[in-house]
C-alpha cells in the first residue's frame, strides 16, 4: 500500500476533519466497521509475559472507538481501556478499568475545552478529580496499551507526511499527550527514521520505523507499509522488553 492510501485510512479512522477520504477508507467511514483488530505479544528477555487484545472501530457519523484488554500470562493482573474520539481528533471519552486484582477505574472527558480525569479507587467510592489544562485534541497515551501508539502513529502520518515524486517524506512532529494512569501530561516528539528490514516471526520484512520520545521514555515503532501502516513491533530504550503483533 502506498502512502496516499495509508493516509486515507488514517484520516478515516482518526482523524483529521480536513483530510481527504476516498475509496475503501471512505466506505468504512460511511458504513462503520472494524479497521484493525488482533493481539500483541509482550515479551521480557525473550519470554512472553502478557497479551494485549485490541480493536479499532470506525463509527459512521460518530466517535471512533479504540478498545483494548491486557492480561498477564498465567492469569495474573488484567486491565482494559476504551478510547473514543471524533473524526476531527477530539476526545469524547477515555475509560480504564482494572479487572484484576483490584477494581479501580478512571474516566477522562472534556470540560470547558480542556480535560478532566475522575479516578475511583474502589467501587462505591466518590471519584477524585484531576484537571488537565490540555486541549480536547490531546493524544491519550496511557500505560501499557500499545494500540494507542498505533493510533498516534497514524495521526502522525496523516498530519506530517507527504509524497513528492513518489517518495514518502515525513517531518518531525510534536504532540501534547496525557497519561491517565499516571495522572500526568507530557510532550511527545515523533522522529521519522525510514525503512528498515526487520525479522518478525522468522520472516524478514521491510517496515517503516518511527522513534517516539516523551520526557522520560524513548520507543521505537515499526509499521507495515504493505498493510495500512499497522503497528508490527515496538521496543523501549533501556530495557529488554519487546512487543510483537501476533
Amino acid at each position: 500500500m502506498n502512502l496516499r492510501n495509508a493516509l486515507l485510512v488514517a484520516a478515516a479512522l482518526l482523524l483529521l476533519a480536513t483530510a481527504a477520504v476516498a475509496g475503501t477508507a471512505q466506505e468504512k467511514q460511511a458504513s462503520g466497521g472494524t479497521v484493525d483488530s488482533g493481539s500483541f505479544g509482550i515479551f521480557v528477555n525473550g519470554r512472553r509475559v502478557a497479551t494485549e487484545t485490541f480493536s479499532v472501530h470506525a463509527q459512521a457519523g460518530g466517535a471512533n472507538t479504540i478498545a483494548s484488554e491486557l492480561k498477564e500470562d498465567g492469569g495474573g493482573a488484567a486491565q482494559s481501556s476504551e478510547l473514543q474520539i471524533t473524526s476531527a481528533g477530539v476526545l469524547v471519552r477515555y475509560e480504564w478499568h482494572e479487572l484484576a486484582p483490584g477494581k479501580g477505574q478512571l474516566e477522562v472527558t472534556p470540560k470547558n475545552d480542556f480535560l478532566v480525569e475522575r479516578i475511583t479507587a474502589n467501587p462505591g467510592d466518590k471519584p477524585a478529580e484531576q484537571p488537565f489544562l490540555m486541549p480536547n485534541t490531546s493524544v491519550v497515551l496511557d500505560n501499557n496499551f500499545l494500540i494507542q501508539r498505533e493510533v498516534l502513529a497514524w495521526r502522525y502520518l496523516a498530519s506530517s507526511c507527504t509524497t513528492e515524486k513518489g517518495q514518502m517524506r515525513c517531518a518531525p512532529a510534536q504532540f501534547g499527550a496525557i497519561v491517565p494512569q499516571d495522572r500526568t501530561s507530557t510532550r511527545l516528539s515523533v522522529q521519522p527514521v525510514g525503512e528498515e528490514k526487520i525479522t518478525v516471526h522468522g520472516v524478514e520484512r521491510p517496515l517503516l520505523r518511527l522513534n517516539l520520545k516523551s520526557e522520560d521514555e524513548e520507543w521505537a515503532l515499526w509499521l507495515d507499509p504493505q498493510d495500512h501502516y499497522k503497528l508490527i513491533r515496538v521496543t523501549r530504550s533501556g530495557d529488554n522488553s519487546e512487543v510483537v503483533r501476533d
